[in-house]
Parts: structure tokens; C-alpha cells; sequence
């Protein structure tokens, strides 16, 4: 009955969950319109406050700040609403899209009018590479440490502890140095980390089942390393969803072509690339958070396993990608003014943000390199529409929805 209460907010976040285009850039100015000027919800200094928290964490940065937003309202009960209704419309969309694609194919000339998805995906890419290298590399060390990352990322793409490698080293090399990011003051009450033990659980448990499911060969072991490779995604995902679209190509896509790998799991989870690149591109075309692309690939990791299956990916994709994101924040927020004494987690932040930067740019061009072309006339056309979506995107205030349909549109025309 106390929820009750909150019904015009949570009204107002679902018209904000099937409104909010532009990924968490568009997003976060979206929330100061709606839950600061429109409803006095927050403060406007409480919401920058928030969004700063959860730039420090891993995971749906957008989708943190809203449900944190719940949390201010009325604790943890309302945050977990507040989160459910964010996410649903999205992952319904995504979900249905990845059970459909096959149906469209067959209607559309076998595809035809998805052969742009990819160049305008990687077009995306670029951008949000172009937009975090403005924010995260303006010294000696984080321009080292991209190039490096660019590097090392694009050697290693098919490695899984490659990524989540250099997001550690990173924050370990630009904590070698206080000179930058000194420690002013001395934090002055010891954090405890026993608010972290359920989040952790959740993964060395995953990780332990889906291993074992992997080496006995279990029936059902789908579902299981499915919840453990998304569950890690969305872990250890530093940048949002324009990382984390990486990621997951890497793990369904890039991975699966290993004959090493195929070796020693033939049954691997994975996903074909114009599928892949298919639901990438779709997610920049409706509502809600770019981390619902996860509902897809659920789905389309299962695809091949009858529909009952399917559904059910989607549903482990919805769940295991925003179930870290909400165990981090709402844990960790109650510390949040002892977490930020410590000078120690700006200097991480800006080795990860600058190994997040070169992620971007190695998995544009990884991406680049896989999309499939048969002539001449269409890596022209694959390269202008690349091109020009980035361009759109810098330099035009066309929205992202309009972007995909006029790609849906050459691809039906040519």
C-alpha cells in the first residue's frame, strides 16, 4: 500500500522508459527534464551527484542513476520497481525482434534490408569513441594507455580474460602516480565490503556452474552459460552499452570462430554476425537502455534450440545483464560518501576510461574488418555508410531512430 503513493512517479518513469532515445548521454538530459524541472523528484545537484557515482561503476550507467533515483523515493522496494519498468519496454522489443529477425529475412530478399545494420552499427562505434576520447585522454599516460589497449585489444579479441585484463591494469597503472589525483583529506571510516558478497557470490557461482555444465556436457547447459557470460558482461562492462556491444561480440561472435575453442567446446554459445550486428543496430532505434541489447542476444544465442528456449534467453539476457548494475549500486551507494575520500578510485577511473576508449576503437575496426562484402560496390557502400553516420552523428541533430530507419530504407532500395 505505501507504493501507492509513489504511483505519478513511477508514471513518469515509465513515459521516461518509452521515451528516452540517445543512449545515457540523452538519457541523463532527459531525467533532469523529467524528474528535476518537470517534478522536483531530485535536486538537480543530487542527480549530477548520482550520475558521477555511477560513472566510478561498472555496468547501465543510466539505468543506475534512475534506480538510485527510486532509492531516494523509497528505498530499496521502489528502486526495484522503479528498475523493472525502465527495462521492460526495452527488453520486450528486443526480446520479440530477435524471435521475428527470422521472419523479416524470409520477407525482405533474404535480409536485403538489413545489409547496412552493420557499417551503420560501426558507424555508432567510431562515435562513441570520437565522443570518449574528448572526455577520458588529455594526458601523456592515458594516451599511452589507449594506444596500448587499441593494440593489445585487437590481437587478443578472441582471448575472453583479455578485456577485463587491461580494465585492471589500466586503473593499477595510473594509481602508480598521486601526482595528478592526489589524496587530499584521509577518508576517515573503513568501508565494508560484506555489502559486496552477494554480488560476488552470484559470479564465482555462475562461473562454477556454467564450467561445470560446459566439461559434463549437461542437456540444459545453454541457459546456464548463458546467464554466466552475460552476468560477466554486464560485471565488468566499464563505458556503458557502447562497450558492451564490444564485448558481446567478442564472446558470441569473435570467440566461437577459434578452432581451438571450437575443440575443447563445440557447443559453444554463438550468435551469426548478421544477426549480431542485426540487434545492435535495432537497439538504437527504440527507447530505453542500450543494455537491452542483451534481450536479443539472449534470444539469439538460443535461437537454434526450439522456441520454449529462445523466449528464455531472451528473459536470462534481460535478467543477467542488469542484475549486476543494480546489485552494485544500491550496495555500494550507502558508502558512496566514504567510497569517494579515497583519491585511489579517480586514478583507477581514469586508467580503465582510457582502456575503455581503446577498446572502442580496436573493436570498431575488428567489427569493421568482419562485415561481409562480395564486391566492390558494396565496401563503397558499406564505407559511406559508416562514414556518414558518424558525420550525422557529430556534426547533425538527427536522432539516432531516424539514423537506423534511413539505413532499413537503402537497404530495402539497393
Amino acid at each position: 500500500m505505501v507504493l501507492l503513493r509513489h504511483i505519478s512517479f513511477l508514471r513518469a518513469v515509465f513515459f521516461h522508459s518509452i521515451s528516452a532515445f540517445g543512449g545515457p548521454q540523452g538519457h541523463l538530459g532527459m531525467m533532469i527534464k523529467t524528474f528535476v524541472h518537470r517534478t522536483p523528484y531530485v535536486s538537480e545537484e543530487e542527480l549530477m551527484e548520482y550520475n558521477a557515482f555511477c560513472q566510478i561503476l561498472p555496468g547501465a550507467s543510466s539505468t543506475q542513476v534512475l534506480t538510485l533515483i527510486g532509492y531516494k523515493r523509497g528505498g530499496i522496494p521502489l528502486a526495484v520497481l522503479t528498475l523493472l519498468i525502465w527495462i521492460t519496454p526495452a527488453c520486450i522489443l528486443m526480446g520479440a525482434f530477435s524471435y521475428f529477425l527470422g521472419y523479416i529475412n524470409e520477407g525482405s530478399a533474404k535480409g536485403s534490408i538489413f545489409k547496412f545494420m552493420g557499417p551503420m552499427t560501426v558507424g555508432f562505434l567510431f562515435y562513441a569513441a570520437t565522443k570518449a576520447f574528448n572526455i577520458s585522454i588529455h594526458n601523456t599516460i592515458t594516451k599511452v594507455i589507449m594506444v596500448i589497449s587499441t593494440i593489445a585489444t585487437y590481437i587478443l579479441f578472441k582471448m575472453p580474460w583479455a578485456l577485463p585484463l587491461l580494465i585492471v591494469l589500466g586503473g593499477f597503472v595510473t594509481n602508480l602516480s598521486s601526482k595528478r589525483i592526489p589524496q587530499k583529506e584521509e577518508a576517515r571510516y573503513k568501508i565494508k565490503w560484506a555489502n559486496i558478497w552477494l554480488f560476488a557470490i552470484v559470479f564465482i557461482v555462475a562461473g562454477a556452474m556454467s564450467e561445470t555444465a560446459r566439461k559434463n556436457n549437461w542437456h540444459y547447459r545453454g541457459p546456464i552459460n548463458l546467464f554466466e557470460n552475460i552476468y560477466r558482461s554486464g560485471s565488468l562492462v566499464f563505458g556503458g552499452g557502447q562497450v558492451l556491444i564490444p564485448m558481446m561480440y567478442e564472446q558470441f561472435v569473435a570467440r566461437p570462430e577459434s578452432q581451438n575453442l571450437l575443440y575443447r567446446n563445440p557447443n559453444i554459445l554463438k550468435i551469426s554476425k548478421e544477426d549480431f550486428f542485426n540487434g545492435a543496430a535495432m537497439v538504437r532505434a527504440i527507447p530505453g537502455p542500450v543494455f537491452s541489447v542483451a534481450s536479443f542476444m539472449g534470444g539469439a544465442a538460443l535461437k537454434d534450440k526450439g522456441a520454449p528456449q529462445h523466449w528464455l534467453g531472451c528473459v536470462i539476457g534481460s535478467v543477467a545483464i542488469f542484475l549486476p548494475s543494480a546489485l552494485l549500486v544500491l550496495f555500494f551507494f550507502p558508502i558512496w560518501h566514504n567510497i569517494k575520500k579515497y583519491a585511489v578510485v579517480y586514478r583507477a577511473l581514469e586508467g580503465i576510461n582510457a582502456v575503455v576508449v581503446g577498446i572502442m576503437i580496436a573493436a570498431a575496426f575488428y567489427m569493421m574488418k568482419d562485415i561481409a562484402v562480395t564486391n566492390w560496390k558494396d565496401f563503397f557502400l558499406a564505407i559511406l555508410v559508416l562514414v556518414t553516420t558518424w558525420i550525422l552523428l557529430t556534426s547533425s541533430k538527427l536522432p539516432s531512430p531516424a539514423i537506423v530507419a534511413i539505413c532499413l530504407l537503402l537497404g530495402w532500395i539497393l
